[in-house]
């Protein structure tokens, strides 16, 4: 919106002290037309917004104009840019409302904790789209067409219709209640009911959402915490599950663990390894969960999991056999 677009130019000057109309296009991601027509705007309403012409020119407020934010201590502050730097907001659509908070915090922190709180942020950085072996950890993708549909239905509580893609199934329409919004590690979940029984479903798999007018059918209040680990132990205990008996390097303990849904049993050989009984969703799921490991760990049971991590390794064996083909 124009009006939050405004608010965020205003307090860009406050914290650059002066800048060019294309720096302040590419902040805004707007055009530099937009820009000019938003200086003429705030000038227009009062703000003393000017303009200071030459090489090193650009655009300026006068001094003193200000707002500040009484009762804001510098731990405090610290806490809010931090949780601003969080990237869960990101997977509800939030990421650019989340920035323009931040903006408005530092903007109307008092002088004396300003720079402290700014600084003290900057040194801290939470959930890198990397980790340290440079595996990507980004984001799933969610049109922000359906995240605005969901988020106005959640929030109103009216029934929303979703085009949804389950995994290996046609997209089909279905209408549900909606309870609430979860996101873990990156990844955004939709809980819900439908026809009165539970559901979870992911946000990137929502092709479309059209909030409706009709009331949903939830309760005024609800535990999402509470909620969210009901349902995890119902996914973790249910389904085409398969429990895996694996060897394995204390290295690669946590690598295992953070793949399988959970771990029934551990203990340990005289040689220091780890035998772990664990669950996986499936057999592809358990597959996938030990060839990542490699040699670091052994799956002992069952035999068809085995077998075809075998005949997997036998044929990486033999397509690197003898020269490359021309």
């Amino acid at each position: 919106m124009r009006a939050d677009r405004l608010v965020s130019l205003v307090l860009l000057l406050r914290q650059h002290g002066r800048l060019t109309a294309t720096e302040l296009a590419r902040e805004l991601e707007v055009s530099t037309r937009t820009v000019l027509r938003d200086i003429e705007a705030l000038s227009a309403a009062g703000v003393p917004v000017y303009a200071e012409r030459g090489r090193h020119g650009g655009f300026a407020l006068l001094p003193g104009f200000r707002t500040e934010l009484t009762g804001l201590n510098h731990d405090e502050a610290l806490a809010l840019l931090v949780a601003g730097s969080r990237r869960g907001a990101q997977a509800f659509g939030l990421g650019s409302a989340l920035a323009s908070a931040m903006l408005k915090v530092v903007d109307a922190l008092p002088e004396s904790y300003r720079d402290t709180a700014a600084g003290a942020a900057g040194r801290l950085l939470i959930d890198p789209e990397s980790d340290l072996l440079s595996r990507r950890l980004a984001a799933e993708e969610v049109p922000d067409a359906v995240v605005a549909e969901v988020l106005r239905a959640v929030f109103a509580g009216h029934k929303l219709d979703i085009h949804y893609a389950a995994v290996d199934r046609t997209p089909q329409w279905r209408t549900v209640d909606p309870i609430g919004l979860v996101t873990v590690r990156d990844r955004g979940y939709l809980l819900a009911t439908r026809s009165g029984e539970d559901r979870t479903y992911r946000l990137s798999r929502i092709l479309a959402a059209k909030e409706l007018d009709e009331p949903a059918q939830r309760p005024d209040r609800v535990d999402l915490d509470r909620a969210w680990q009901e349902r995890s132990t119902r996914f973790r205990t249910g389904g085409d599950q398969v429990v895996v008996r694996v060897r394995i390097h204390p290295a690669r303990r946590e690598e295992l663990v953070g793949t399988a849904l959970a771990v029934l049993a551990e203990d340990a050989d005289r040689d220091g390894r780890l035998r772990l009984e664990v669950t996986f969703q499936d057999a592809r799921h358990a597959g996938w969960a030990l060839w990542q490991l490699g040699t670091g760990a052994e799956a002992l049971a069952p035999q068809w999991l085995r077998d075809s991590l075998r005949q997997r390794a036998t044929a990486i064996a033999a397509r690197y056999e003898g020269a490359p083909a021309d």
